[in-house]
């Protein structure tokens, strides 16, 4: 077996080593030569997916090629939960409701109630849980008019700070847009800190949440690539 599977981690720290510190191996956040090119992508991105282009605004979008059947790659991303190698669980706990993909929590630093004794806030943010995740729209098989075999799980996201859509969607790869692997794997987010559906003025704590934000996806992006070629070569291989 020449692919192994992400190391996992064991404890805050180690998500800091992991998802924070670590320089990624190369990034995922799609870059655009100007505004009205980062606007036509997106909104081509949210009218697949069905996101209103007038009532949202996105955020940004990574992307990353897997040498995988777009078929793997989705049912990697219907594992998600507090146990997954490629998510910074110690940093952000995942917590499905009733072990469902339809309803979740998000807990920072898996603090289920607020430190000190305080009841409501923290430093004047009201983060428990630091958001809500709940279900818009799944697309678990391909519509039979698609071309590209794409699969998505669409989610609205409320409480804490963030109000917008976080979206997870696989395809196939287009030759066209020389893209080379199997699959192509997209994150979608279109919300900010300051928890408003129109984007804030960027001052230094928009781009230093929205810097940390990018570093820990593209971790875990190029973690769940990891994951999914190391699985499929040993499915290929005949050991799974």
């Amino acid at each position: 077996m020449a692919k192994s599977p992400p190391s996992r981690s064991k404890g805050f720290f180690s998500d800091i080593n992991l998802f924070l510190l670590k320089k990624p191996k190369f990034r995922t956040l799609i870059k655009f030569e100007s505004e009205s090119e980062r606007l036509n992508y997106s909104y081509r991105i949210m009218q697949r997916l069905g996101i209103s282009v007038t009532r949202y605004s996105v955020l940004n979008i990574h992307k990353i090629g897997i040498e995988t059947p777009v078929k793997y790659v989705f049912e990697e991303l219907l594992k998600w939960d507090g146990d997954s190698t490629c998510w910074p669980n110690y940093i952000a706990n995942v917590s499905r409701i009733d072990n469902s993909l339809e309803n979740i929590h998000i807990y920072l630093f898996g603090w289920r109630k607020y430190p000190f004794g305080l009841k409501n806030r923290f430093l004047g943010f009201k983060y428990i849980p630091l958001f809500n995740i709940n279900v818009k729209k799944f697309q678990i098989v391909p519509d039979p008019v698609d071309v590209d075999n794409a699969r998505y799980l669409l989610y609205n996201c409320s409480g804490g700070y963030p109000i917008g859509v976080f979206a997870m969607y696989v395809r196939s790869s287009i030759a066209e847009l020389n893209e080379k692997d199997q699959a192509q794997l997209f994150f979608v987010v279109g919300f900010n800190f300051y928890g408003k559906e129109n984007w804030s003025k960027r001052n230094i704590l928009h781009k230093t949440w929205e810097m940390f934000h990018d570093r820990v996806t593209s971790h875990t992006m190029i973690r769940i690539k990891q994951l999914c070629e190391w699985r499929f070569e040993k499915i290929q291989a005949g050991l799974d």
